[in-house]
């Protein structure tokens, strides 16, 4: 138990060092960087193991928070039950995990606040997988898959395909990607598969001319520049030029000739804006499970209205017959259909599209809600609307 017992000791330290943060801090996972940088002789299986513990305390966080002061040796065996098992857990949870396994409701484990949110969320299927650890997906950007299968497979890397979108691939071994010539030679690019099947559902055909407003660093712009094809194109700008440098950065790595980084729209009308909206990232939870507790209503709120007032702006910018795509990694209702059902109440000239493809999901009113639990995703929702 020596090195156990240390590394139990240092979990500790680290968890109480946190906890006066875990319910206000958006930024705490830089927060729990810092703490570990500051740990002389913390080396990188050390950093992947106490985030992976620290990380499964956020997700269990009612199960764990009342025995770090009354009981921290009940909270080590609870957290090691809990984490995932890696390379960098199995000493921990061979040590810690004694007697049964803790049980109980997944749904206790998420804000109560957020059920009138997003009631399925909190049933027994989608509260599981919110607590599961989120997996790492890929996008592929080749027409020649087998090469980076077989650089994944020389390195003894497990991947596998997904059963719904051809160009999505899970990556199942704990990698750096940034080593591959996969990466560095455009063939892949990290994006959840949740967020391929936002546009892949609006079934968007090549050609047009199309504007991503709120492009960030581009995971959907890269997509849709190739859903367009050499014979379209697309105009990517955002607010934030740090976001537009790496967006450059990975076109030029993706070799993609038809899309332009801009800081602002060149034209009066495009074929289609995608309007990829900041949002409260509930959808994200399972992967950054600290937004569960830091995230109020009035986040929600504030989100909403600004939402709102985006799609007002660039609602102007899409020709007639053309389409005003919306979409968030938001699981609330307030911040997808109830944004969406106010725009429409305002601008009759727009009309829900059905989507091309749902994927297994229940399309309500046009648009389409990913859950989490069904393709093992994060969460997402997506509304096409056509200017008639």
């Amino acid at each position: 138990m020596g090195i156990a017992a240390s590394q139990g000791r240092v979990y500790l330290e680290l968890a109480r060092a946190l906890q006066p943060h875990w319910r206000g801090d958006f930024a705490l996972p830089a927060r729990l960087q810092r703490l570990l940088a500051a740990r002389p002789g913390c080396g990188s299986r050390d950093r992947r193991l106490y985030r992976e513990l620290i990380y499964t305390t956020l997700r269990h966080l009612p199960w764990i928070e009342p025995c770090l002061g009354a009981d921290p040796d009940e909270a080590l065996r609870r957290v090691a039950w809990l984490a995932a098992a890696t390379p960098a857990t199995t000493g921990f949870r061979a040590a810690w995990a004694t007697g049964e396994p803790p049980a109980g409701d997944p749904a206790e484990l998420l804000p109560a606040w957020f059920r009138p949110e997003a009631p399925m969320l909190f049933t027994p299927e989608e509260a599981a997988a919110q607590v599961r650890r989120a997996p790492l997906w890929l996008r592929l950007q080749t027409p020649d898959p087998a090469t980076v299968h077989a650089e994944f497979s020389r390195r003894g890397w497990k991947f596998s395909p997904s059963s719904v979108l051809p160009d999505a691939l899970r990556l199942e071994t704990e990698a750096d990607l940034t080593t591959t010539e996969a990466l560095r030679g455009g063939s892949v690019e990290v994006q959840d598969l949740g967020s391929q099947l936002l546009l892949a559902s609006v079934g968007i055909l090549p050609g047009g001319h199309w504007l991503d407003a709120c492009a960030g660093a581009g995971g959907k712009s890269l997509q849709l520049a190739r859903l367009l094809g050499p014979a379209g194109a697309v105009e990517a700008t955002d607010i934030r030029p740090a976001a537009l440098a790496e967006l450059r950065e990975r076109a030029t790595r993706a070799g993609l000739g038809n899309l332009r980084v801009t800081a602002r729209p060149a034209r009066a009308a495009y074929d289609g804006v995608l309007v990829d909206a900041p949002c409260s990232g509930t959808g994200t939870w399972r992967r950054a499970p600290h937004l569960k507790w830091v995230t109020r209503p009035e986040h929600l709120a504030r989100a909403a209205a600004r939402q709102l007032e985006l799609l007002r702006q660039l609602a102007p910018l899409v020709r007639p017959g053309g389409l005003l795509v919306y979409a968030t990694c938001s699981l609330a209702r307030s911040e997808n259909a109830a944004v969406i059902a106010g725009f429409l109440r305002e601008n009759p000239a727009f009309a829900p599209q059905p989507p091309a493809a749902d994927f297994g999901f229940t399309p309500a009113e046009g648009c389409l809600t990913v859950w989490p639990s069904r393709h093992d995703t994060d969460g997402f929702f997506v509304a096409a609307l056509r200017r008639v």
